[in-house]
């Protein structure tokens, strides 16, 4: 699977009334898509996978994949129940989606052959990235099971340990050497330092979403943007719980196209906080634009 550069995660759009903006969903992606992300990640977290119902994560789909018509891969969340999960990656292959990141499943959790008795269930549809998040964290030698299965391609790392990854990356490459691995924290671009120097080059980027000027300069090498733009939005990002999504569909909204509110149990972001996101945004692109 080709993919490189910044990874391009977009927000679901939803009309006034709640319900899912296709058209709106259609020209976030043609504006993302300008800036040459090396992917597309279509109802993953940042786009509020957990709160759409499996009619409204096909559509999403298949929006994506008719916008992007094979300029990149796409990508598609599934996750949950074992029974979501496989029909979102069906309608997800049937829409003509690359493959799908792995969320973890539901609450019941099993030992680890179980785990890898869910992930194999669902690579059999289409490639799989695994989520290491929540109440997924794996052993490196449970990643190298994982990468023996047939359809499973790569990691995304949302705990960020290094060290495991370290020990995970080294032991997986020994025996799979094209398998992918990612730094998924929700601003990757804070970790991205760290993530290369143990061989992680590829990154889920939230800021691409809203700002790719930002997203793309500092992925040229503008190290200015860490003090001046990014280490501030983890900050804000750190002040309300579900802020890592609800803070990117603001700041959509702030660059002037309307992608509506966030779904409960996600909140709004707060007067005051909006502003703090304006003004970040703004001294962001004038560090690029300088």
């Amino acid at each position: 699977m080709n993919l490189s550069g910044v990874l391009f995660f977009p927000v679901t759009p939803f009309d006034a009334d709640g319900t899912l903006a296709e058209q709106v969903l259609a020209e976030h992606l043609e504006q993302g898509l300008r800036h040459g992300p090396g992917g597309v990640f279509v109802a993953c977290g940042t786009g509020e996978f957990s709160a759409l119902s499996e009619a409204e994560h096909a559509r999403a789909v298949r929006v994506a994949c008719e916008v992007v018509a094979g300029r990149v891969p796409v990508f598609a969340g599934a996750g949950g129940p074992l029974g979501t999960a496989l029909n979102q990656a069906r309608a997800a292959r049937a829409a003509g989606a690359d493959g799908l990141l792995l969320m973890p499943p539901y609450l019941a959790q099993g030992p680890g052959h179980g785990y890898a008795a869910y992930v194999a269930a669902v690579a059999a549809e289409l490639p799989v990235i695994v989520y290491q998040r929540g109440s997924v964290v794996l052993e490196p030698d449970a990643v190298v099971e994982l990468a023996g299965i047939p359809g499973v391609i790569g990691l995304k790392d949302g705990l960020g340990d290094i060290d495991r990854m370290q020990q995970t990356v080294l032991a997986v490459r020994e025996a799979y050497p094209d398998f992918l691995f990612f730094n998924g924290l929700p601003t990757a671009e804070l970790t991205m330092p760290a993530y290369r120097g143990i061989g992680v080059e590829l990154y889920s980027s939230a800021v691409f979403a809203f700002a790719p000027e930002i997203a793309l300069a500092y992925l040229r090498g503008d190290e200015r943007l860490l003090t001046g733009f990014y280490a501030p939005l983890v900050r804000l990002r750190g002040k309300v719980p579900g802020y890592p999504v609800s803070l990117v569909k603001a700041g959509v909204r702030l660059r002037g196209l309307d992608v509506g509110s966030v779904r409960p149990p996600l909140v709004e972001v707060t007067g005051e906080h909006l502003q703090e996101l304006d003004t970040l945004i703004k001294t962001g692109l004038d560090l690029v634009a300088s």
